[in-house]
């Protein structure tokens, strides 16, 4: 019975995250260009824009104190 229970849950799980991911990502656009990195304090090198970075893999690292 917990068995069944447990399959129960992760398909209705599973059917409503599928149901639901197309809205999440709808505002994701593919091949639209990314936006400009806006920031004052750049560490390590001079500010950089989106078209010195195409065709790069980027790691962007956003972090505050708090």
């Amino acid at each position: 019975m917990i068995r069944f229970a447990a399959l129960s849950l992760g398909l209705a799980l599973a059917v409503s995250t599928w149901a639901i991911w197309p809205k999440v990502g709808a505002a994701v656009n593919n091949g639209a260009s990314a936006p400009e990195i806006a920031g004052e304090n750049w560490i390590n090198s001079k500010p950089l824009t989106i078209a010195e970075l195409k065709g790069r893999v980027v790691l962007v690292d956003f972090w505050t104190y708090g």
